[in-house]
């Protein structure tokens, strides 16, 4: 499967993956009401981008990952924060604990989960009154826009997946389907915070970045190679060795019903 690929690059996934704008860990946590009285489950938590800002308000926090690459790395960033747990498994499998969490939340792989059966679980974790939020990462029109739309012919020369005259989407096209939440029985207040962020990277890093995308791990080497060289080539050649990049992160929370 296309998840398992991250396993295999999790320092570099570590190293190179974004971390989640201040604002919306703040809007979190607000949102939920964290503090150390607070129980949260963290579902694919990756390396702990999100995980290690959520366990510094003090909460005890279960962080459920079917890497153990990647769950090694986490426990390494938690290694200060002694309420914080992590375990490797498929949450699809995962016994849920008899105590109910207050919170239950996904940053950027609510989209390797069936959307029915993983809100269904998630409800039976949480308590009434509890909260789910999932996290989106978009990468959307704008920063060095050009270089983007120059990828194209790379892409199209070198992944057979890609899709012919694909362009970057805006903001508005990039809106995640919030249906699944507000069709629910279990979840009430469905409510969707957006903002964006630009990170800017030298060629080096931001090929960091694409070897930790699953559809780049997963092609050949020969096309993978020459994918890299391709990007490389017109990153040095039309842009000076910088790219900036521009991320739309959504914040999307519900209210567990009493019923």
């Amino acid at each position: 499967m296309l998840r398992d690929t991250f396993d295999g690059v999790a320092d570099r996934y570590d190293r190179a993956r974004p971390r989640y704008p201040r604002p919306l860990v703040e809007e979190l946590a607000r949102t939920a009401a964290l503090g150390p009285d607070s129980r949260v489950l963290e579902i694919a938590p990756g390396t702990g981008q999100l995980t290690v800002p959520l366990a510094e308000f003090g909460c005890r926090l279960t962080a459920v990952e079917l890497g153990p690459s990647l769950a090694a790395v986490a426990r390494r960033n938690l290694s200060a924060f002694p309420r914080a747990d992590v375990e490797v498994a498929d949450f699809a499998l995962w016994e849920l604990p008899a105590e109910p969490f207050d919170l239950v939340v996904v940053a950027t792989a609510y989209h390797w989960f069936a959307p029915r059966e993983f809100v269904a679980k998630a409800a039976s974790a949480l308590r009434p009154g509890g909260h789910l939020a999932v996290v989106t990462t978009h990468h959307v029109a704008g920063g060095t826009q050009d270089f983007f739309d120059r990828t194209q012919r790379c892409y199209e020369r070198w992944d057979p997946t890609a899709v012919p005259g694909f362009r970057s989407p805006t903001e508005d096209e990039s809106a995640t389907d919030t249906g699944e939440f507000e069709r629910s029985a279990h979840f009430e207040d469905v409510t969707v915070w957006r903002g964006v962020q630009e990170i800017t990277y030298t060629t080096d890093e931001y090929l960091d970045v694409v070897l930790t995308y699953s559809n780049h791990l997963a092609l050949d080497e020969p096309s993978r190679e020459g994918l890299l060289a391709c990007l490389r080539e017109l990153l040095e050649t039309r842009h000076g060795g910088r790219v900036t990049k521009r991320y739309l992160h959504e914040l999307i929370t519900a209210t567990r019903t009493g019923d």
